[in-house]
């Protein structure tokens, strides 16, 4: 497979193997991957519009967003990945983690610890650093964070109104925001979030 991928920075690559799960074989650039998994999304953005679920925040919800956002692309999509990466927590500790993200943000929304934009601010960071899956955490995050929101009352963030997934400088600013996120200060994140919401 002659795949030619030039990651932006703060991209996490793929290993051979993740490569291999790849479903559309015309694909060659990272360019052509970004345009077809954008088309994937789309479609689980519909999906998650009419959406009733109550169980948001549970394991297996997680990965069926994740099948579906990411299903027509990846053979391995919905699965926790079983690969050391340059971010985020050792596989085995995957399932561990993401519960007890979710039970504190459930203790967080029943005694509204933080404001509404905080929290998802807060859990959108947190579940980039867990980096459950091999690929499409980022986007992964975003959507939960969005979901989050949504559920409680209050619009979607809009990520900065420009592209997150290739390089530029909102994706610059987005993954400092981030970085500083990592040192404990979410104030960098929460600006950048609401000069651009």
């Amino acid at each position: 497979m002659g795949l030619t991928f030039d990651y932006p920075p703060g991209a996490t690559p793929l290993d051979p193997d993740e490569v291999q799960g790849l479903i559309p074989k015309h694909i060659s650039t990272l360019g052509q991957l970004n345009e077809w998994e954008y088309q994937n999304i789309l479609e689980a953005q519909q999906w998650v519009s009419g959406l009733r679920r109550t169980d948001l925040l549970s394991l297996d919800f997680m990965r069926v967003l994740h099948k579906r956002m990411f299903g027509n692309t990846w053979r391995w999509a919905g699965e926790f990945r079983t690969s050391e990466k340059s971010i985020g927590v050792a596989p085995e500790q995957i399932s561990v983690r993401l519960k007890m993200l979710s039970d504190d943000i459930v203790v967080q929304q029943q005694y509204n610890s933080y404001p509404p934009l905080e929290r998802a601010a807060r859990f959108h960071h947190r579940l980039v650093l867990i980096h459950p899956f091999p690929n499409g955490n980022g986007r992964f995050s975003r959507m939960m964070a969005d979901l989050i929101l949504v559920r409680s009352g209050h619009p979607a963030f809009s990520w900065g109104e420009g592209d997150l997934v290739n390089a530029g400088d909102t994706r610059s600013r987005y993954i400092a925001a981030l970085q500083a996120a990592d040192a404990g200060n979410y104030g960098t994140l929460l600006e950048f979030l609401r000069i651009n919401a």
